[in-house]
């Protein structure tokens, strides 16, 4: 992930949740929110309803990934939480990467090409 770092604190998930555009798909809910940085920054939720940790790190790599191939249409200086919804445990990677690149279109994040 060239453009982007990890979003860790709390206060940040918090104030993308409160302040953020959000769209949800069947198996992941995304949130957005421009900052005022050249670069983005990707937070990742995988909630214990999802499965044990196996299942979790397994969804979480998925997401990961597809946020790396996808970065570069992406346009720059947003705040991102990707949140798996139960569904992720099950998907493929293709459903995955479709409903991911859906809820960016519809939060227009992602350039127009």
């Amino acid at each position: 992930m060239k453009f982007t770092v990890s979003m860790k604190e709390n206060h940040l998930f918090r104030r993308l949740y409160a302040k953020g555009k959000s769209a949800a798909g069947p198996t992941v809910a995304l949130y957005a929110r421009p900052n005022r940085s050249q670069r983005s920054r990707l937070g990742l939720t995988v909630g214990t309803k999802v499965g044990n940790a196996v299942k979790r790190n397994r969804v979480r790599r998925r997401l990961r990934e597809i946020y790396r191939t996808h970065e570069e249409e992406m346009k720059p200086g947003f705040d991102l939480v990707v949140v798996a919804r139960t569904r992720a445990a099950f998907a493929s990677y293709a459903e995955l990467r479709r409903d991911f690149l859906r809820l960016l279109d519809k939060l227009e994040v992602r350039r127009k090409l």
